[in-house]
This record gives structure tokens, C-alpha cells and sequence, in this order.
């Protein structure tokens, strides 16, 4: 990993640390904390592994549905750079997009990346495709639609990655939907793991 984008990790990770107490308040409904101003990554675990997911499967055309404030984004850029490919990723907050995009530019990663401001299903129904990967990690009651509009769109052996699948508590009964719908979708396989805050693994092999 070129030592810019180390850097720029090492800092959403700082930011990560020092947030954990309003983490802790949001959680427990307390303090004044607005969940759109804390970074709530996907975390180093699952950056890694969606990292290598994409460095081992050469995956080229990479979708990113929830940019946030862009740590996911640098961990899929990173791995885009290495095989080729370019990720398109989706936010409705024009700040969070900002920051995002000022942090993959100190990386020197911003040819990697096309950001697309609005909602996510208005934009992912204008997307052509095909995707290779797809990680999913925006609002987890947006899942199954969503979903339902990029699933048309994968190619053979497209992976898709759902975060927040283990935690946290209040949006289990959203991820269990999410995971019951995922594996009913005709060439899904698909795997929970308990990794960073648990992802469902999935991959789509349609018959030729």
C-alpha cells in the first residue's frame, strides 16, 4: 500500500477512535449527536477483506451504495487501482461527498473514483452496468431495494457485500430481512460473516 493512502486511513481511523464516546451516547439515546456527523466506517477488518475480495477477483467495475465520508471508498479505490477498474459511488449528502473526495485526492486516488450525488435509487436506476462488486452501506431499510435495483445489473460472479449485518442492534431486524431476500434472488449464494461489524457475502453465478 503506497504510504499516502496509509496515511489518509491512519487518519479516518484517528477520527474513528475519537468518536467512540458519541458512538457510545448515540447508542444509548443520549448527548446531542446527529449520526450524519460521525464516520461510523466500515472499519480496518472489513476494509481489508473487501480489499482483497477485489484484488483477488480483478474486479474492474466496483459500486459503492452509501459513500459516506469515504473510508470504504479509499479501501475499494485502493484495490481499483492495483487491478484496473474505477469505483462509482453513491451519497444524497453534497458535505459527506466534500470530504470524501478531498481524502481520496491527499491519497492520490481520485481518478479511481466518479462520485454520483443523490439518492441512491434514483441514481442506481440510471446506472447501466455490469457490476463485478458491489458493497451496500447506506440506510439498512434501503437495502432490499436497492438491492433489487443493481441485482439486474451484476455480472457473472459479481460479489456483493452488505455491512452491518451483526451490529448494531437497533437495525437487525432490517439486516435479517436483507439476508432472507438476498438468498431467495435466483444465483445468489450467500454467507454471513462475522467480520467488522458482519457482512453478508454474496456472489451471483446466473447460468450462462
Amino acid at each position: 500500500m503506497h504510504q499516502a493512502v496509509a496515511e489518509v486511513l491512519a487518519e479516518y481511523e484517528a477520527r474513528a477512535q475519537a468518536e467512540q464516546a458519541k458512538l457510545r451516547e448515540l447508542a444509548a439515546g443520549i448527548g446531542q449527536h446527529s449520526i450524519d456527523d460521525l464516520l461510523l466506517a466500515v472499519g480496518p477488518d472489513s476494509g481489508a477483506f473487501m480489499n482483497l475480495l477485489i484484488r483477488e477477483g480483478e474486479c474492474r467495475s466496483i459500486l459503492e451504495v452509501g459513500t459516506s465520508y469515504g473510508y470504504s471508498t479509499l479501501w475499494l479505490a485502493e484495490a481499483a487501482h492495483e487491478v484496473g477498474g474505477r469505483v462509482t459511488t453513491l451519497e444524497i449528502h453534497p458535505g459527506k461527498v466534500e470530504y470524501a473526495r478531498s481524502r481520496l485526492g491527499k491519497a492520490g486516488l481520485a481518478a479511481q473514483v466518479d462520485f454520483r450525488l443523490g439518492p441512491a435509487q434514483n441514481t442506481l436506476e440510471s446506472l447501466p452496468g455490469p457490476f463485478d462488486f458491489v458493497l451496500l452501506d447506506l440506510w439498512k431499510d434501503l437495502y432490499v431495494p436497492c438491492f433489487d435495483l443493481f441485482y439486474p445489473k451484476l455480472a457473472r460472479g459479481a460479489v456483493i457485500v452488505a455491512d452491518n449485518m451483526l451490529y448494531p442492534e437497533a437495525t437487525l431486524p432490517a439486516a435479517a430481512h436483507y439476508r432472507r431476500h438476498v438468498r431467495k434472488a435466483p444465483g445468489i449464494s450467500s454467507v454471513l460473516l462475522p467480520v467488522g461489524s458482519g457482512l453478508e457475502v454474496s456472489r451471483f453465478a446466473a447460468d450462462p
